[in-house]
C-alpha cells in the first residue's frame, strides 16, 4: 500500500492546493509528528502498525478545512480526498478522526450519509484521531484539557469517547496519562 501513498511534500502541496491555511497546516505538520511518534511507540510493543499511512493520514486528516472549519470538515475532506484519487485507507482517516468518532445517531443529525462509520476503527486511524486532539493551535496539550472544551460544549458523549481513546492509546503505547 505504501507506494500508492503521497509523500509528505505531496500530502502537503495538496493542503495548499486546497487552500488549507497556514495555521491548519501547522496543524496537520504536528498532528503528523505526534501521530507517527506514537506509532513508532505501538510497534515497540509488538504491534503492526503502518508509520507511511498514519503520516500520511495525519497530513491530510484536516484538508476539509480549506472548505469549512465547522465539524463537516470530514465531509469535504473525503470528498476532496477521493477527487485526489488518494487510497481508501487515507479518506477513511480523514472521515473517522473526530471527536473520537460520531455516532450513527450523531451523522443523521448532521446530514452525513449514514451508509458509512464515522469512527475510527483500525489502529492507524485511532492514532491519528488520537494524536489530532493532543494538538491545539500547534501546540501539544493535555488530553484533560480536549476533555474538559468538550463538556463546557455539551458535549459529553464526544468527551468520553476521546478519553476511551486516550486511555486505549495510553494503553498500547505504554505512555502515561
Amino acid at each position: 500500500m505504501n507506494e500508492k501513498l503521497p509523500s509528505w511534500e505531496q500530502a502537503l502541496n495538496l493542503l495548499i492546493e486546497n487552500g488549507c491555511s497556514n495555521d491548519v497546516i501547522i496543524h496537520c505538520k504536528r498532528v503528523a509528528e505526534l501521530a507517527v511518534e506514537t506509532a513508532e511507540a505501538i510497534k515497540k510493543k509488538g504491534l503492526t502498525v503502518d508509520s507511511k499511512l498514519v503520516e500520511v493520514g495525519a497530513l491530510l486528516h484536516d484538508i476539509g478545512r480549506s472548505k469549512t472549519h465547522s465539524v463537516n470538515h470530514v465531509i469535504e475532506g473525503a470528498k476532496i480526498a477521493n477527487g485526489a484519487g488518494l487510497p481508501k485507507p487515507v479518506v477513511s482517516i480523514i472521515k473517522r478522526h473526530v471527536g473520537g468518532g460520531i455516532t450513527k445517531t450523531e451523522a443523521q443529525r448532521l446530514g452525513w450519509p449514514v451508509d458509512d462509520t464515522y469512527f475510527p476503527i483500525t489502529l492507524e486511524e485511532k492514532v491519528v484521531s488520537f494524536a489530532d486532539k493532543l494538538i491545539e493551535k500547534g501546540k501539544r496539550v493535555p488530553v484533560k484539557l480536549t476533555i474538559e472544551k468538550l463538556l463546557r460544549e455539551g458535549r459529553p458523549e464526544a468527551a468520553e469517547r476521546v478519553r476511551r481513546l486516550h486511555e486505549e492509546m495510553v494503553g498500547l503505547t505504554g505512555g502515561s496519562k
